[in-house]
């Protein structure tokens, strides 16, 4: 048990995880000994000042890198369904396929067949308000209609652990708000477990039931902040004890950030 340990059964663990980049100027660390766990059913935010490796950390937990030491452990998902799903700020889109074929392709392997994909495809695109952009290809859309296709193919997948890496940082702030809403209506309704990197701590206070605070780089585990706020939550919240959190996270955060102004910016 770790002071940055869920209250709920575990879905998603780190161990002591650390990664050093071998670059051509040396070796760049990125995290050290990070420890954490995700719960079931739970959705933890992750902030930190840039270049503190909130990056790096989503990837390990995809699997996309190997740790330079520690551990991730993964519950074993249900029967069906993937053990995680990362979604990026950048949509990482096909961009020879249409909205509609972007979110069946997501859907290959789920054991359903061509039909089945097709209507769950339809029925996701439709929840984020993309119904008769279905036969459009992503560069005939928006920033927030591409990143609004990335969410459908995240929902749509129904992964046991989602990874979100700022997915609505580059948006908008009422399509962000939209796409937040349409996240926890998601998240409310099922009950996934969701790890969400953010940078603005507004957005963690609208969505968390903990706020992980990181360290500059090399990144770890700082402070957690457990958010008791009843839901639904205003998506603007301003006064009382949701200003009272945010300036907490805010004092956690300040003099990581200053160190970050004047020193190199790392791989995040």
């Amino acid at each position: 048990m770790t002071p940055f340990s869920s209250p709920r059964p575990a879905v998603l663990a780190c161990h002591g995880l650390s990664m050093t980049y071998r670059t051509a100027s040396g070796p760049l660390p990125a995290l050290r000994d990070v420890s954490f766990t995700v719960g079931a059913g739970e959705l933890v935010c992750v902030v930190g000042p840039s270049g503190c490796g909130k990056t790096t950390l989503l990837k390990l937990l995809a699997g996309l890198l190997t740790p330079s030491s520690g551990s991730v452990v993964t519950a074993p998902p249900p029967p069906g369904r993937p053990a995680n799903a990362l979604m990026f700020q950048e949509h990482a889109l096909f961009p020879w396929m249409t909205v509609l074929e972007n979110v069946t392709f997501a859907l290959d392997g789920n054991g359903a067949g061509r039909r089945g994909r097709l209507d769950r495809a339809r029925e996701f695109v439709e929840r984020v308000g993309l119904t008769q952009f279905g036969a459009a290809y992503p560069h005939q859309l928006s920033a927030g209609m591409r990143q609004r296709v990335a969410l459908a193919r995240v929902l749509a997948r129904n992964p046991y652990v989602w990874l979100m890496d700022e997915p609505f940082g580059a948006l908008d702030g009422q399509t962000r708000l939209l796409l937040q809403e349409e996240l926890l209506r998601t998240w409310e309704a099922h009950q996934q477990s969701i790890l969400f990197v953010t940078h603005d701590i507004d957005e963690g206070v609208r969505l968390a039931d903990r706020i992980l605070v990181m360290t500059g780089r090399p990144g770890t585990m700082r402070e957690q902040v457990v958010v008791t706020l009843p839901r639904p939550r205003q998506p603007l919240v301003g006064d009382g004890e949701a200003a009272e959190i945010k300036c907490r996270i805010w004092r956690l955060l300040e003099d990581e950030v200053r160190k970050t102004l004047y020193s190199p910016r790392a791989e995040r």
